[in-house]
Formats: C-alpha cells, structure tokens, sequence
C-alpha cells in the first residue's frame, strides 16, 4: 500500500501545477488550499481533466474553484430546503400519531401501534429502543425535553421528533400501520411506495449536505420511480428507461417537488439557478451543460417549476 504523506501548500501547488493547472495567482490559491483543504478541492476536478489525468489545456486554479464554490452554494440552498421537508414531515408525523395512539410515550411507543409484519419485528424493536433512547437521552439535556420531562413527568411525541434524525423518521414510516402510511402519504399526494423510498434519499442527502460532501454529482443508491414530471419534462429515455432524474441530483429536486409547498419549490428553483448562472460566468475550459448533464438535469429543468403538481405521480 502506498502511503500518502504530508504536502506543503507549495507541493501541492506543484502537483497542481504538474498536472497541468494553470495557477495565475500563487498566493491566492495557497491561501484558498490552506482554507478549503486540497483533498476536498481535488474532488472536483473530474470534468477538468483529460482520461490520463492531466488537466485539459487551459484549466485555471479560478475555473476550478468556482466549481467548488458552486457547489457550497447548492448544498447550502438544498440543505435549507431539505429541513423544511424535515419539519413538515416531523410535525405530521407527531401530528397524526399522536392523534391516534395519544401524546405520553407509554402510549404512543406501544408495540401494538405499528406493523404486525414478521419480517419487519426486528426492525421495529430496534427503532423503539433508539426512540426511548432519545428520551433518555435528551430528557436532561434538550431544553423542552427537558421541561416536559421535569414538569409533566412525560415528554409528548411532536417534541419527541425535533430530536429525532430524518434517518429515525424514514425508519419509523417503515414500520407503522399501512392505514397510517396511507394518511401522511396522502398529505403529501404521494403512495406509501415511493415516500417509502423517498425518505432515506431525503436522509442521505440531508447528512451529505450537512457534512459538506460533494452534492452536485452524487448518486443514489436506489432509483425512484418514473413521475409525471419525468414525462412532462420529455427527459430522453435509453432502453425505455429515463436517463435523467432516476439515480442523481435531479431525483432529489423530484421528491421536492413533490413534497415542498409551490411557493417554497419555486423559491428554491430560483435560487438554484442563480448559482448555476454564477458559475457559468465563470467557466470558460468546460460548459455549464457538462455540470448539468453531471447533475442530471435536462437543459429544460426550469419547467419543473411550472407544472402544477398532481396527485397522480404514476406515468
């Protein structure tokens, strides 16, 4: 195995430098390498280079920053988006439980609230354990955990999930009644299906942006389903499969659409496109369509916006 050793700003430069970057201001990028971390800038020079590596003829340190830049940006926008979505769905969650099976955790943790499936019992206990963990846990620590707990003697499920995880709350639509599925599903207009796999990939990418991974060109580890927006939008399809909006970023801004109020997705969907514009006045070795195509949105994504949303998401 070879071992990666310590560089100095000035060798990392030179490696930059080697493989071809042409680095106009030496000062300013070593200051920005110092800031930003040269392992995390290198992550995005994959369009910036050719297939040996090597940086395409007249790639700047600028141009390659402005795409690192660009995505801080987009993270930022999605993350704020994506804890509305978190909200939302924390507050029907509480809402609609709660209203059933009562608001004292002896009453709304009961087995007998969620799913009777066999297959889905390990899952379940294990899920209970980490709520009631969460209770322990936060019942000293959160300030109105702590309240309730210290003044009503129980701590009521809407303030449950403010401490809760969006990974906790997927796992938990998994495992409660299909009746109970069905009605925050249809809050939102969607099936049981797909919000079943729309809320890990709002967890994931929730975590990715909180961590400030690299967002525009991640992928998803499941596909969602074809939506009428796939169809609407004319994305092109290769073996009677959509190319676009499946596996990438622009799924995600699906499953936004489909669960943001308009006004907040139309917020949104301007904002994204300022960054992208930004960044175009900045590229001059790659184009904006090549980040796009990276990104999955097709050329006409904007239109997404526009259409209204229907309760019938199926092609």
């Amino acid at each position: 195995m070879i071992e990666k050793k310590f560089k100095t700003l000035d060798e990392q430069i030179d490696i930059l430098k080697h493989k071809g970057l042409v680095i106009n201001d030496t000062k300013y990028a070593k200051v920005v390498l110092l800031r930003e971390n040269y392992f995390f800038l290198n992550g995005y020079r994959h369009l910036f280079v050719k297939k040996d590596k090597t940086f395409k003829q007249g790639a700047t340190f600028e141009e390659l920053y402005s795409l690192f830049l660009f995505d801080r940006s987009l993270r930022n926008i999605i993350f704020k988006y994506l804890l509305v979505i978190e909200n939302n769905l924390k507050s029907i969650f509480s809402y609609q439980l709660s209203k059933k099976y009562g608001y004292k955790e002896k009453d709304y943790l009961k087995n007998d609230n969620f799913t009777t499936a066999p297959e889905k019992q390990a899952q379940l206990n294990d899920l209970l354990r980490k709520m009631k963990r969460q209770i322990r846990v936060n019942g000293t620590q959160h300030s109105a955990t702590q309240h309730y707990a210290a003044n009503y003697g129980y701590i009521p499920l809407w303030i449950l999930v403010k401490v809760l995880s969006f990974g906790i709350i997927s796992e938990l639509y998994q495992v409660l009644k299909p009746e109970d599925q069905k009605e925050i599903a249809d809050t939102f207009g969607v099936e049981i299906d797909n919000l079943i796999v729309y809320l890990p990939i709002l967890a994931n990418y929730r975590n990715l942006c909180a961590h400030e991974d690299i967002l525009y060109e991640n992928r998803t580890q499941k596909a969602i389903d074809d939506t009428v927006y796939h169809r609407l939008l004319k994305i092109e399809k290769i073996e009677d499969e959509y190319i676009q909006g499946k596996y990438d970023l622009f799924a995600l801004i699906i499953i936004m659409k489909q669960l943001l109020e308009r006004e907040s997705f139309t917020n949104m969907s301007y904002e994204i496109d300022n960054v992208i514009e930004t960044l175009n006045y900045n590229l001059n070795v790659i184009k904006i369509n090549a980040v796009l195509e990276r990104m999955g949105f097709p050329l006409n994504w904007k239109d997404l916006s526009k259409i209204e949303r229907s309760t019938d998401k199926s092609e």
